[in-house]
């Protein structure tokens, strides 16, 4: 967690000492598409062309269609913004690997899969969430921006189970020894992780909508929307990179539940039992396909579907903590 917070105060450097310069040019140049949409009104006359003055009139287009250039990322072009930047990536970097050695010493202490329970899932989980951001970076994705969000997350989350759910190290029932815990736990560990960055990829996407829809109006943002949302990726890359990352881990959600009622069969001798905690896992697989069919239709592009997502990440969330703390069900082993 001190690894952490020093990444997360490098983080906020970044966005801080980014090149005022370059986000007011983006700016400059939203304004200027969006006057530039308007149609020009032509007049022939006596042979020759003249142009008239361009209406002022501005139409809202679908999501994904209204040319908008991406802002230039967290870093905003200084030396000394890039460096921050720089220098909190290999934060981020060395707080990943102290974060998977204490997953692996926890492993080795109980000998068995280090998600047993809810205070093993959330170190899991925010370990694996951190590798997933590493990982779009080593792929060379202009992802640094969702550095800041996802370092604040792991940080709450690694003082909610330190403090909260903390349990000793311990041997499971004899209903969770099974090689299915190493393949059921850690395929919705890694899920959640994804849907997690679709989640806060939403949020931003439906923010810098509402920002440039602003803009595109004649609108005049405060300075701090300009200097923060000037360096996000434009609204419309937002929204695809949201839907690919959804869609990319929605076919491995399915084989989530799919092992885990193989893994109900062994263990209970029924596949499914509508069990709290396999109910609210369908429910999630329902309103991620809602989503993704909602996605691919044009009516519900935009911020309609956005809406969808964030009421799906709802469910997956409710799904592990709401079940897990305020509902009984055969899921409950170790309490928290």
């Amino acid at each position: 967690m001190a690894v952490y917070t020093l990444a997360f105060l490098t983080y906020i450097a970044e966005w801080i000492f980014g090149s005022r310069s370059k986000v007011g040019r983006t700016a400059a140049s939203l304004t200027t598409t969006a006057r530039s949409a308007a149609p020009a009104v032509t007049v022939k006359s006596a042979g020759t062309t003249t142009t008239l003055e361009r209406p002022k009139v501005v139409t809202r287009v679908a999501a994904g269609t209204r040319d908008v250039p991406d802002g230039p990322g967290a870093a905003g072009g200084t030396y000394k913004g890039d460096l921050y930047g720089r220098i909190a990536i290999a934060l981020s970097i060395v707080g990943f690997l102290v974060h998977a050695a204490g997953v692996v010493t926890r492993a080795l202490s109980v000998q068995r899969a280090p998600w047993g329970n809810m205070y093993e899932f959330n170190v899991t989980f925010s370990c694996v969430a951190t590798g997933v951001y590493l990982a779009f970076l080593l792929a060379r994705q202009k992802v640094r921006w969702i550095g800041l969000p996802l370092t604040t997350v792991v940080l709450l989350d690694l003082g909610v189970a330190v403090t909260v759910l903390y349990t000793e190290s311990a041997q499971l029932v004899p209903a969770l020894q099974s090689y299915w815990m190493w393949i059921h736990v850690s395929t919705a560990i890694l899920c959640g992780a994804v849907f997690y960055l679709g989640a806060v990829t939403t949020v931003l996407y439906l923010v810098r909508d509402s920002y440039e829809n602003k803009v595109a109006l004649g609108g005049q943002p405060g300075a701090f929307a300009r200097s923060v949302l000037e360096r996000l990726p434009a609204s419309a890359s937002l929204d695809k990179f949201a839907y690919r990352i959804n869609a990319a881990v929605f076919p491995l959600w399915t084989f989530t539940i799919i092992a885990g009622a193989i893994w109900a069969g062994d263990s209970w001798g029924r596949y499914w039992g509508w069990d709290p905690k396999e109910t609210w896992a369908f429910i999630t697989w329902v309103a991620y396909a809602c989503y993704l069919h909602a996605r691919a239709t044009a009516g519900w592009k935009g911020r309609k579907a956005a809406y969808l997502a964030l009421i799906a990440f709802g469910c997956w969330l409710f799904n592990y903590y709401g079940v897990n703390i305020f509902v009984t069900s055969k899921h409950s082993y170790s309490g928290v």
